[in-house]
């Protein structure tokens, strides 16, 4: 269920309400009686970083494939602690 957040017209007393979605809005203030108003708050749902879709699901590998095909491409082994080695010796 929803909170939601009221203001008192009167008195400016703020107050939240857990409802449902087909409960009636409150109408008067609990503090002096007032008409109040219901206001539109932030959402507590935040999305952070660089982007989820792009970052997390586009690529399976979970690399950038533009490092993966460029490091493919060269046949040099620099990570190698080999003096010899198939990919450094085909160069």
């Amino acid at each position: 269920m929803p909170i939601y957040e009221y203001k008192c017209n009167s008195c400016g007393h703020r107050f939240e309400r857990l409802q449902s979605f087909n409960e009636e809005p409150v109408k008067t203030c609990p503090r002096c009686g007032g008409e109040v108003r219901k206001l539109i708050s932030h959402s507590s749902f935040i999305l952070k970083g660089t982007g989820w879709y792009a970052t997390d699901y586009a690529r399976k590998n979970g690399g950038s494939s533009r490092s993966s095909s460029s490091s493919q491409g060269s046949l040099k082994c620099s990570s190698c602690p080999a003096t010899s080695c198939s990919t450094c010796s085909s160069s």
